[in-house]
């Protein structure tokens, strides 16, 4: 007998999951979850369930019109505030242990589900890019791995809106594993794991649903919470699932971005071109950004001269999920600073005075008086001057971060 899971009966009936998933607690069948599968018989209970419900509500609604009836009822708990805007595409950053397939997936997924260019256009990396998937937008973080995350975090950034976790299913949960799982818990995300390299001979999937069991992190098809989704990110199979449980988990945690709303944008990679000067990308999270805009962005501003995306095509805004690549910043930006939108030169100029001048002041009273004895003790010690070069300012965060661990 053919099973369906939950969302899939929710995409049938045309409603969010979250919808059919809160009715069905409401006509005593609490505890479902969006990925539980449950047989075709079950299937059809809960289709003929969720119309009747649909149309009690209605007739409901209806009845209620004219002089309501005084009854007595106990209060009904709070609602969460529901939240404003549309929905947008998420934002989705791919961590986990090195040499497990994240860089792979990344590259997989953009080669399938990028749109293509016309021909003459010119692909570059921006540190994001957009996969569409059933008519519908995901935003990749495609930066150097759970370094530049953790930067990120670290200037309180929360760029991230679902993180996935790739664990290999021939090596299983590992040392840099647990430490991603660390910064996945601390920066409050919902977590997909992607167990990578099934078609590998000596994959065992099992092995590693058991090691995240042990962890805490039970799979969804065992009685848990956490989704794990088998893929080969070599051959691409089982990636289209992984995709859609995004999407899933988009629509369960209703995210959101109002277009005309207080500008929310936040920096994830950076870098000085010679040809360009300082080219900043960014996330919208909420918000619009436009061409002539005048923003500060940490201690450097400038006025947007241009706005490029993921396929390198100019364009005139960027709205809530989009990643953007800004031209016109004085200097290079941070990874984690926020774009912060201002309406003259001289207000950005002033604010970018009084941050450089406070900053100063920081390193001033955080630098320790030194002794003649300090001095001649820093003499006599062996040092080793190293000098660091990268690309962009997420991959030197990324290697700063890494060689301060030796």
């Amino acid at each position: 007998m053919s099973k369906k899971r939950v969302y899939e009966i929710a995409r049938e009936l045309g409603v969010p999951s979250k919808e059919l998933i809160q009715a069905l607690a409401e006509m005593g069948m609490p505890g479902l979850k969006a990925v539980n599968t449950v047989d075709e018989e079950e299937a059809e209970v809960i289709r003929e369930l969720f119309l009747e419900h649909k149309g009690q509500s209605t007739v409901e609604g209806a009845e209620g019109e004219g002089t309501p009836t005084p009854v007595a009822v106990e209060p009904a708990p709070a609602k969460k505030k529901p939240k404003v805007g549309e929905p947008r595409p998420p934002v989705v950053a791919v961590l986990g242990h090195i040499d497990h397939g994240k860089t792979t997936l990344l590259d997989t997924i953009r080669k399938t589900h990028v749109t293509q260019q016309e021909a003459g256009g010119i692909t570059q990396s921006i540190g994001a890019y957009q996969a569409e998937v059933d008519g519908r937008l995901i935003t990749f973080i495609d930066t150097p791995g759970h370094k530049a995350f953790t930067a990120m975090r670290a200037r309180g950034a929360q760029v991230t809106d679902i993180a996935v976790l790739v664990v290999a299913a021939d090596d299983g949960v590992m040392a840099q594993t647990l430490e991603a799982i660390d910064h996945i818990k601390a920066a409050g995300v919902p977590m997909i794991v992607a167990i990578n390299k099934i078609d590998k001979p000596e994959a065992n999937p099992d092995r590693v649903r058991q090691e995240l069991a042990q962890l805490g992190y039970t799979p969804e098809d065992w009685g848990g919470d956490t989704i794990m989704v088998p893929v080969s990110a070599l051959t691409g199979e089982g990636v289209q699932d992984l995709l859609e449980m995004i999407l899933l988990v988009a629509d369960m945690e209703d995210i959101r971005g109002d277009p005309g709303g207080e500008l929310d944008a936040i920096v994830i990679e950076s870098h000085m071109d010679t040809a360009r000067g300082a080219v900043a990308t960014v996330i919208v999270k909420n918000g619009t950004l436009r061409e002539r805009d005048i923003i500060v962005v940490g201690t450097t501003w400038g006025r947007i001269r241009a706005l490029v995306d993921h396929q390198g095509k100019r364009i005139k805004e960027a709205g809530p999920g989009t990643p953007v690549q800004i031209l016109g910043l004085e200097d290079v930006p941070p990874a984690g600073e926020r774009v912060e939108l201002v309406r003259k030169p001289n207000q950005a100029k002033a604010l970018v005075e009084e941050r450089r001048r406070k900053a100063l002041e920081a390193r001033r009273v955080a630098r320790p008086l030194m002794t003649f004895e300090d001095l001649f003790e820093a003499a006599q010690r062996k040092r080793l001057a190293v000098v660091l070069k990268a690309e962009s300012i997420g991959a030197l965060d990324a290697a700063r971060l890494e060689l301060g661990t030796i």
